[in-house]
């Protein structure tokens, strides 16, 4: 079966059918704005509606009551809240009624099932033209005279599509008469919406025909009616995702199916009717020979069945889905059924009716699964029986109607006492019409009331109830009321017979996570898990959850559970399949595990943790949980991150708590992050001025355990996409909801730390959370094993990790202790290694040497010495433990979080694949020009380590100096001097850091006077960055080294140009930004002006030196000044056409000019855009973050918008 093309078509087809049903209606006045009145001339017989055109649009006849019909239902419904919506609604409805009705038309005609043997829908010799369209007359279709003529007429006029709704609509009333739960009678405005063709080969009918291979619907050919329920589940995919992704919050009572609705892979529903039906006729059955016949029957590994004295008829194996879908789970039912009937003497085809009438039970809330359903079981009851739809029998599986309760509410509606069944009336009046409705809403409480043999569903999964569905549950399930799923596994053991079973497919965290805490409980201690399979994470995309599949006995048993851990093996649901099959003809695969459930409750919280070991169970016995010695806490949560929380480097760094609370508005603030252990992603701040008050005034914040706020602790993250990792802290810090905290003594702090990160606390996690998600009672529950001899050891190697990861962590811009880039910091005569010491040592020496010498080679031992103190730790605790046997101390390459270097990523070994920790040359050397970019703009300096300037007053940290004086912080000239009337630029050749002008520090490299950085394509500015690069190369290497170094880092690069210069220029035009936004996470701190695709203007600037007239300097000092650049060399370039008499000069002087003048023109439309922005004279605030000054930077004083920055 190809699921892409029956996918691709449903949700195709869905679209072209509202669309083509939604032109129809618009023809008649019918639209999303609103309902139109017939034109003036209008009559009783006819009807005139205006479309635009010369002539209006008519109807006539029956159209016209069928047109009424139809504004009364859309009008009907939207009392109930908005005509948009009760139009969308409507329409929606039709287009679904039509679908199902194509789909099975299609399904019958390919299976030879229609009365008629004619098809509808397409042709056995293979024509376009359907052959009921071309022998309309021998489809034993009943004609009336007037009919008849219409028919001849059509053919006669070639009006192919015309004709074939005409036949399609009698042909669907026509299967009334044996389906008409799926075919009722279309003479109102579902008819009257028909819109389909048979000629266009962009129509619905011609893809079904052409797009979905017919062997997928033919049962003699692997093809089974199941390809019904696919169908369905895609069609409602774009409904289901918009509720689901786009609307989220709660669902409401109407998208409960779309948003739950999910059709159950095959071989799932195999395993779960295999051991609950299936084992309830083997147990009773010792002779059986069902148990070969049935692939994912579970036994014993020593394949021993405990069998039943107990005597059944086939005809009392009641079987029961509460949430049917389009009644995959029945269909397979139906087949197992008949090999019990058969086994049993029974011929096929009586069969076929006692199944239908005696064993199989359906309900579903949605009407368009309940046709699906019942057309699967009467198809499959088809398939045994050719006379089957003639014989008047109905399944046994409903929908609700007209009881509010059923249709809010459904299987989970207890019914104490039916009541009396509805009696047929002798005549219709206006008190009995809804008669058949009402017997059906009885009949759907008729199932409810009895129990049943086996229950097996896969129930919606749904945890944001509306109001009226939250009453309910919490009413009447309020311990099972996490999910709806968690409800039919408890509601489904009331629906079944006392040592019957039921079967599930569902998300596995009911498993382990606490808010499933008493479902667990209850199942334990009253009922019996008999089988079940553990899904990897992500092996069912439909669901976008973790699955499981699983079967409960409704009694307790001593007998011990059968487990399937398919965790590791990844590939989706068929690998899932082979895996299981695998384990059932190898017990001894290492997956398959037998468990005792009442060891679950050994562990706290009671786990299903069927594969845990007795050593590990013993563990928790004997040691102390975590929260004993340590509290394991939740942080605050702001309810508005965007509001209060910031990247360190957005805020003026002297308003951030790093130093000291007075006078601050900004904290650290744990707050998550990626893996990474023992120390790191410190990058959060969070506004926690006046102790909080903005925060705590705030609705739906919630600050928790303040009193542990600015202790020292380890964090973790709450949620990850792979194991937990643990990261110390010092004091000063906050703790969020998604990066939680331990605080205990340091001693203890330092163990815990070191057992959390171990591999024996993973495999201990693998029970309590398997989930991926650690919250802070999960990680209280973790045994700790507190012994005194090895402590030291622990703690001692601990802070050698912490220290690690510490030096790693601090050797990139992004840490707030970032010190100065590695390969200016490491600049060493000799090749070294080990313990390499921090300091500037010699000035001489090429960037690829300190690349090569130093900074590999010292990234190289800290990530091996890291790697090696973990595996002694892990060696630790697996001796602590006592799981020798079931650990080995070893850790993957992959898995040691601090930064390993590779030239390229061809270098990259197979042990890093996977490793977030992997970088190459090329980003080595694009942090090495990041840094540099901060030296020019004063936010680092080659004569100070740390970060020199963030905010505030620059002129107080760097002295301006101008012509022979320097001057003051107001610009004046200091003991007179010539700075007023000097014609040269002012510059900052000292730090600000003393009394006086001659005591302050020198610059070996100054930073950029003005703050602004022009990048061109061209030579063109003295000052542009390649200019400053090469000063700052030659600050902090040396002249002599120059070319190598540009050589070196044009390599590292890589890209187009003819020299190494103009490689580094093309990197800044077109890359740098990309990259620093990486870096910086969307929240660039270097702004880049960019005049578009011709790059005629590209500047930097720095955020933290922004003020009112730095728009208007860039735009008169370097536009402007770029536009002279360009009119000037336009010149020249015309010269060099009009005097060169070399031919190819000449068209390289042409195609220059031509390139020039698109860069000028550009330049000139930016120098609009860049006047409103510069007149407006515009005032950032730091404290509002990076993406809020972004756009108001570029939004002038009249509020409009110019997009003059490179986009984020």
């Amino acid at each position: 079966m190809n699921k892409t093309a029956i996918k691709n078509f449903a949700i195709w087809a869905r679209n072209k059918l509202i669309a083509d049903i939604q032109y129809r209606a618009g023809l008649m006045g019918i639209t999303a704005d609103g309902i139109k009145d017939p034109l003036p001339q209008s009559t009783g017989t006819m009807e005139f509606y205006d479309i635009g055109t010369s002539e209006p649009y008519a109807i006539s006849g029956e159209a016209i009551s069928q047109r009424k019909k139809l504004v009364e239902i859309i009008r009907k419904k939207g009392k109930d809240g908005n005509y948009a919506t009760a139009y969308k609604y409507i329409l929606e409805e039709v287009a679904y009624t039509w679908f199902n009705r194509l789909i099975a038309i299609r399904f019958m005609e390919v299976n030879d099932y229609l009365p008629s043997h004619i098809r509808v829908l397409s042709s056995e010799s293979g024509k376009i033209e359907p052959d009921l369209v071309t022998t309309p007359f021998d489809a034993e279709l009943a004609f009336t005279h007037a009919e008849e003529e219409t028919v001849l007429r059509l053919k006669t006029e070639n009006k192919l599509d015309e004709l074939f709704r005409l036949l399609f609509i009698k042909q669907c009333n026509a299967l009334n008469e044996i389906l008409p739960a799926l075919f009722e009678k279309t003479s109102d405005y579902t008819e009257l919406l028909l819109n389909l063709s048979v000629v266009d080969q962009e129509g619905v009918v011609y893809h079904l025909i052409h797009d979905i291979d017919e062997d997928d619907f033919n049962i003699e050919k692997g093809g089974q009616v199941e390809i019904i329920g696919w169908l369905y589940q895609y069609y409602i995919t774009e409904p289901h995702n918009e509720i689901v992704n786009i609307y989220k919050g709660t669902v409401k009572r109407e998208d409960i199916p779309a948003a739950t609705q999910l059709f159950t892979t095959d071989w799932v529903v195999r395993y779960m009717v295999d051991n609950s039906l299936g084992k309830y006729w083997i147990e009773r059955n010792p002779q059986s020979s069902l148990r070969e016949k049935l692939a994912f029957f579970v036994a014993p590994k020593n394949g021993e069945i405990r069998f039943i004295d107990e005597k059944v008829e086939p005809q009392e194996l009641t079987f029961f889905d509460p949430c049917m879908g389009s009644g995959h789970i029945l269909v397979y039912a139906f087949d197992m059924l008949m090999e019990i009937y058969t086994e049993c003497g029974y011929n096929t085809r009586d069969a076929a009716s006692e199944i239908v009438r005696s064993n199989l039970f359906g309900l579903d809330i949605d009407p368009r699964a309940y046709q699906l359903a019942y057309f699967a079981i009467m198809m499959k009851a088809r398939q045994y029986d050719r006379r089957f739809l003639t014989r008047g029998i109905e399944p046994q599986v409903y929908c609700p109607k007209k009881d509010e309760d059923l249709i809010e509410f459904g299987s989970l509606v207890k019914v104490d006492e039916l009541g009396e069944k509805p009696q047929e009336p002798t005549e219709l009046t206006l008190f009995n019409m809804d008669y058949e409705a009402t017997l059906n809403d009885w009949n759907f409480r008729r199932l409810l009331a009895r129990d049943y043999v086996a229950v097996c569903t896969n129930p919606p999964y749904l945890n944001k109830y509306n109001a009226k569905l939250k009453g309910f549950v919490n009413d009447k399930y309020k311990d099972y009321s996490g999910d709806l799923f968690s409800v039919f596994i408890y509601r489904n053991l009331q629906l079944c017979k006392p040592n019957g079973y039921c079967g599930f497919m569902s998300p596995f965290v009911w498993m382990f996570i606490k808010t499933y805490e008493k479902l667990r409980e209850f199942i334990i201690r009253s009922r019996s898990i008999t089988t079940l399979i553990q899904m990897e994470y992500s092996a069912f995309e439909e669901a976008t959850v973790p699955i499981c599949s699983f079967v409960l006995q409704n009694k307790k048993s001593d007998e011990a559970g059968l487990y399937f851990r398919l965790s590791d093996f990844k590939g989706g649901m068929e690998v899932q399949r082979q895996k299981v099959l695998e384990a059932i003809d190898n017990p001894d695969c290492g997956y398959f595990y037998e468990a005792q459930q009442s060891n679950f409750s050994k562990i706290p919280g009671s786990p299903v943790a069927y594969w845990v070991s007795k050593n590990i169970e013993e563990d928790f016995q004997i040691g102390i949980l975590l929260s004993k010695v340590a509290s394991p806490k939740q942080g605050m949560a702001t309810a508005d991150n965007a509001r209060f929380v910031r990247k360190w480097y957005e805020p003026n760094i002297s308003k951030i708590a790093l130093n000291g609370f007075n006078g601050v508005k900004w904290f650290p603030y744990n707050n998550g992050g990626g893996y990474r252990r023992w120390y790191g992603f410190n990058t959060d701040v969070v506004n926690w001025e006046d102790n909080g008050s903005e925060i705590k005034s705030f609705p739906k914040a919630y600050v928790r355990n303040e009193k542990d706020y600015f202790k020292s602790g380890i964090t973790w993250n709450a949620i990850t996409s792979s194991d937990i990792s643990v990261r110390y802290f010092g004091e000063g810090y906050i703790f969020s909801n998604a990066g939680m905290a331990i605080f205990a003594t340091q001693e203890k702090l330092l163990f815990i730390l070191a057992f959390i990160n171990s591999l024996v606390a993973k495999k201990i996690l693998s029970a309590i959370s398997p989930t991926l998600n650690y919250n802070a009672g999960d990680i209280a529950n973790l045994p700790l094993l507190l012994k005194q001899d090895y402590m030291n050891k622990i703690n001692r190697k601990t802070q050698e990790c912490i220290d690690l990861s510490t030096s790693d962590w601090d050797s990139y811009e992004t840490s707030w202790d970032f010190k100065g880039h590695p390969l200016v910091l490491g600049r060493l005569p000799e090749p070294v290694w080990g313990d390499v010491p921090d300091r500037v040592a010699f000035q001489n020496t090429s960037i690829s040497y300190t690349y090569q010498m130093y900074w590999k080679k010292a990234c190289e031992y800290r990530f091996e010495k890291l790697k090696a103190n973990e595996e002694e730790l892990n060696r630790i605790f697996i001796d602590i433990y006592g799981l020798q046997d079931e650990l080995t101390p070893d850790v993957a390459d992959k898995d040691v979080t601090v930064h390993r270097i590779f030239d390229t990523k061809d270098d990259v070994p197979e042990s890093m694949q996977g490793s977030s920790y992997v970088r190459t040359k090329r980003e080595e050397i694009v942090s090495l020009l990041s840094y540099a970019v901060g030296c020019m703009f004063g936010r680092y300096s080659l004569d100070r380590q740390g970060l020199i300037f963030a905010g505030g007053d620059f002129d107080s940290v760097y002295w301006k100096f101008k012509g022979q004086a320097a001057l003051n912080e107001q610009g004046d000239p200091i003991d007179g001097g010539y700075a007023g009337i000097s014609l040269a630029n002012y510059h900052y050749p000292r730090f600000h850091d003393a009394e006086n002008w001659e005591d302050a520090t020198s610059l070996s490299y100054e930073p950029d006077a003005d703050g602004i950085i022009p990048i061109t394509d061209e030579e063109y500015l003295e000052d542009d960055i390649i200019s400053r690069l090469c000063d700052w190369l030659k600050a902090v290497y040396g002249a002599d080294t120059l070319e190598e170094n540009l050589d070196f880092i044009a390599g590292a690069l890589g890209g187009k140009g003819n020299s190494s210069r103009e490689i580094i220029r093309n990197y800044f035009l077109k890359d740098f930004f990309k990259d620093h936004c990486k870096t910086y996470q969307k929240r660039p701190i270097y702004w880049l002006f960019d005049s578009g695709k011709q790059n005629g203007f590209k500047a930097l600037i720095y955020l933290h030196r922004y003020t009112p007239d730095t728009i208007g300097n860039l735009r008169v000092d370097y536009l402007h000044k770029m536009q002279r650049v360009y009119e000037s060399e336009i010149n020249r370039m015309q010269d060099m056409i009009d005097h060169s008499t070399n031919a190819r000069e000449v068209a390289a002087s042409t195609k220059r000019k031509e390139k020039l003048q698109k860069q000028l023109k550009e330049c000139r439309d930016y120098d609009e855009m860049i006047a409103h922005l510069a007149l407006s004279r515009i005032e950032l605030d730091l404290d509002d973050g990076v993406k809020v000054n972004y756009e108001k930077i570029q939004t002038a004083s009249d509020g409009k918008k110019y997009s003059v920055l490179a986009k984020i």
